[in-house]
């Protein structure tokens, strides 16, 4: 594997939910009440 890798642990340590700024557009990284991942534009 390439490039960075960062701990989804990190990413969500104080909320569940995280906004990805990309290209001018907002994302929504999620994370699920079943520890799933949901990325939505």
């Amino acid at each position: 594997m390439q490039g960075s890798r960062i701990d989804s642990r990190e990413l969500f340590a104080i909320e569940r939910e995280i906004i990805i700024a990309h290209g001018g557009d907002n994302y929504r990284l999620r994370l699920t009440s079943q520890n799933k991942l949901i990325l939505t534009k």
